[in-house]
């Protein structure tokens, strides 16, 4: 999911204390959660977990950056090979696509994201990834699959598995994609660059599921219609005038113009958005000037946007570029002073669950599962482009879904107010692996051998 690098470099640096960061809870779930043993297919997920697990513990332990998932994708490669579906790799530059084809019907995408995070790994676990890199900004860092990808993986695998053991159970195409970079909002939209749709059967449908912080491990999370937000970086250029800090009035200060840019973007949400549209504009970095007497010539300030319409993000932008004119020129700033407002191009659309189809979909899992184990949950602010498969072709029927992680103990615990969960892209966050692999494989399945079922 999208976070800024800063933010992430920012959080492998906490202590166990910052640990208590909690995600906020969508909402209420059962207390109690246990796998499925009543289907087949739960059967025999349960069956091959042990191997799982396995294959688990040795993604985690070895992730890698964002464009960088090339031994990540070849150990993969080497099972959906073994499965007998017809690969291709670097699709979008490590991206991976594996077709089967079992006769006349739709064409599923399932798609798994492979990249980690520039975060040092603090969980404690035995396996855990003790990675050094470097990023591409040349800052060095550890590496960990602080987002849950090292699941989605293990989930992908299981699930290729179990849908080519059971051809006789199902016609049309499977497109499994392994799709790199999503934690820098490029990995999708590379591969939809590179063919995706076409140099590859096209998808009638798609699914992917996340793991979740907020539910506990084994609940099942769906959201009809929006499920996450878009997401833009924007950096906002302050021009000023340098100058002694003991003489001011010769100077034009970009700390000061910065500052009230800071505090008008604050009534973009609170003052000009719809209460009943979520938006979220946050500046997450300030930077500016080298010495306590020096008033610097510019400033940088870095922020996050979010909303969820195409309409409301670019209300939000636009409003950006107004406010940072607007207060340059209370400022007295010339024209060639003005603040310049730079939009990053890796912007990561939001995640549309069409309505009925998630319905549909959140039917069957509730009929597969005991009750309490699939709940509807809230949209949340996170980003996600999986959605951009959507967006690309939108009679697409798509839905992701949520899979718990919290342990039922630490969830009893953080709702008896005891402890914080960490959230998602902490270094604490240590899903409980096997219900997350175990439930999403039994999902992902039955839902795949609905939309493949035979007339």
């Amino acid at each position: 999911m999208r976070h800024t690098l800063a933010a992430l470099l920012a959080v492998a640096s906490l202590t166990s204390a910052a640990a208590a960061q909690t995600e906020p809870a969508s909402t209420a779930v059962p207390a109690q959660a246990t796998p499925s043993a009543q289907s087949e297919i739960g059967a025999a997920v349960a069956k091959d977990m042990d191997a799982m697990m396995t294959l688990y513990r040795d993604l985690h332990a070895n992730p890698e950056l964002s464009l960088k998932e090339v031994n990540t994708a070849a150990k993969l490669v080497k099972r959906l090979k073994a499965l007998k579906y017809d690969v291709t790799e670097k699709v979008g530059g490590t991206g991976v696509v594996a077709v089967m084809k079992n006769g006349t019907g739709p064409t599923l995408l399932i798609r798994a994201d492979m990249d980690g995070l520039p975060v040092v790994e603090q969980t404690g676990l035995d396996f855990a990834s003790k990675v050094r890199t470097k990023t591409p900004e040349g800052v060095e860092t550890g590496v960990m699959h602080a987002c849950g990808h090292d699941t989605h993986m293990t989930a992908f695998i299981e699930t290729a598995q179990l849908l080519a053991a059971r051809k006789d159970d199902w016609k049309g195409t499977l497109v499994m994609i392994l799709q790199p970079a999503e934690e820098v909002g490029k990995g999708a939209r590379d591969m939809l660059e590179d063919g995706l749709y076409t140099r590859f059967p096209r998808p009638t449908h798609a699914l992917a599921f996340h793991d979740a912080a907020n539910l506990e491990a084994g609940v099942i999370g769906y959201t009809p219609g929006y499920a996450l937000a878009n997401v833009d970086s924007v950096d906002i250029d302050v021009k000023g005038v340098g100058g002694h800090g003991a003489y001011p009035q010769t100077a034009k200060d970009p700390i000061v113009l910065g500052s009230r840019i800071v505090g008008t973007l604050q009534t973009l949400v609170s003052r000009e958005q719809d209460p009943q549209d979520p938006a979220v504009v946050t500046v997450g970095s300030f930077q500016a000037g080298a010495k306590h007497n020096i008033i610097p010539d510019e400033a940088k300030l870095l922020l996050t946007v979010r909303s969820y319409s195409d309409e409301t993000r670019q209300k939000l932008i636009d409003g950006i570029k107004r406010v940072a004119r607007g207060e340059a020129i209370a400022a007295g700033m010339p024209d060639d002073k003005m603040p310049v407002v730079s939009v990053k191009d890796e912007f990561t659309p939001s995640t549309y669950n069409p309505p009925e189809f998630a319905e549909e979909m959140a039917g069957l899992l509730k009929a597969n599962f005991p009750e309490g184990r699939v709940v509807q949950t809230s949209a949340v602010m996170g980003g996600e482009d999986f959605g951009r498969f959507y967006r690309a072709d939108k009679s697409i029927k798509s839905f992701i879904f949520w899979v718990g992680g919290v342990p039922a103990d630490k969830m009893a615990a953080a709702k008896a107010g005891q402890i914080s969960l960490p959230s998602l892209h902490s270094p604490f966050w240590a899903p409980e692996a096997d219900k997350v692999i175990a439930t999403a494989s039994e999902a992902m399945t039955v839902l795949a051998l609905d939309i493949l079922k035979k007339d």
